[in-house]
């Protein structure tokens, strides 16, 4: 699949500790575009792939956003895409920094399509330093942008934001694993806040498919029947990199009661939307039973139920027959010893 860059710049922010102490940052802006050149379109390709495979949240801008006031005035074609960045830019280095943790990177802005869909890609990418070998075979330093590993991102889908006035999931970000302060600055640089939660709708997903299994009247097995069926399409999803499809996943298992699942999920009003991020930890729920607490994890396939594993509500007791062969062998060597 191939990506076509529209308009693109980079600039950069240069972290400068002052005699007292304070942080400044000071932008080196470009005065000019880049050109867009088949080297630069792949190496947004490898941007938007990598960005595709983080975990990501949603949001939507707030009616105080300077940034979608910019982006507002771009979109109106009363500034370029140059000024546009420009702002943006200032915007962010005065927002970054109130953090302490706040450092130099280059930040990149690129307006680009990928499958009919247009998008505003925005990252602050940190440098990375190695060796190359020149034409002379001399040892020489250099430093190259990190396009693999970030986790200061967003990316607006101009289309979704022009065509429904009504989105709640046009705006997504990186969720960072360094904790929240990072989400929050970039969140408030662009005045946004949440909108779709992708674990919800995914916990009201599987809320909706085992009522579906109990409206149609399945037994157990047939229910776990259903819902493999169901885990198989969504894992198919996650692997292609595309959305759960409500209409695709309902043509994907039986019709019970002469009520597609499609049909039974929206007379039911569970607030499901037609195409649905996956979690696929929250998925595993279709096939798996798991929990952990003192001392204690347990995971297993929900097929096991009363077949290898079987539960006593009043006694709070789980039975397994058949233990796996490498618990086994660690109970038998560190007990037994």
């Amino acid at each position: 699949m191939s990506i076509s860059v529209t308009q693109i710049v980079l600039h950069q922010l240069i972290k400068n500790t002052q005699e007292d102490g304070i942080c400044k940052l000071e932008t080196q802006l470009r005065e000019n575009l880049l050109t867009v050149t088949p080297e630069l379109e792949q190496m947004m390709l490898r941007l938007h792939q990598s960005y595709q495979n983080k975990a990501k949240g949603y949001g939507v801008f707030q009616n105080t956003s300077k940034f979608a006031q910019f982006l507002n005035r771009f979109q109106e074609h009363e500034v370029d895409f140059l000024t546009f960045s420009h702002q943006s830019t200032a915007l962010l280095a005065s927002e970054l920094e109130k953090y302490t943790f706040s450092g130099s990177g280059t930040l990149i802005l690129c307006q680009y399509q990928f499958l009919a869909t247009e998008y505003l890609f925005i990252a602050l990418l940190d440098s990375r330093t190695s060796m190359l070998v020149d034409e002379h075979l001399d040892i020489r330093r250099t430093e190259y942008l990190d396009i693999t590993q970030f986790d200061v991102a967003a990316r607006i889908n101009l289309t979704d934001l022009q065509t429904d006035a009504h989105s709640n999931r046009y705006l997504t970000f990186i969720k960072g694993r360094v904790g929240r302060k990072i989400g929050d600055f970039f969140m408030d640089f662009l005045g946004a806040e949440e909108g779709l939660n992708p674990q919800l709708q995914n916990q009201c997903l599987l809320q909706a498919v085992s009522d579906y299994c109990v409206q149609g009247e399945l037994d157990t097995n047939q229910s776990q029947v259903v819902k493999k069926q169901v885990f198989d399409y969504c894992k198919e999803q996650i692997n292609n990199g595309e959305e759960i499809k409500l209409t695709a996943l309902s043509d994907n298992i039986p019709t019970l009661k002469e009520q597609p699942f499609a049909d039974f999920a929206t007379e039911q009003n569970y607030g499901l939307q037609e195409s649905i991020p996956p979690v696929r930890a929250t998925l595993k729920g279709l096939t798996k039973f798991s929990g952990s607490g003192k001392g204690v994890t347990l995971s297993f396939d929900a097929e096991l139920i009363n077949q290898r594993i079987f539960w006593d509500e009043t006694a709070d007791t789980l039975t397994i027959k058949g233990l796996p062969p490498n618990l086994r062998d660690q109970l038998q060597r560190q007990l037994k010893g």
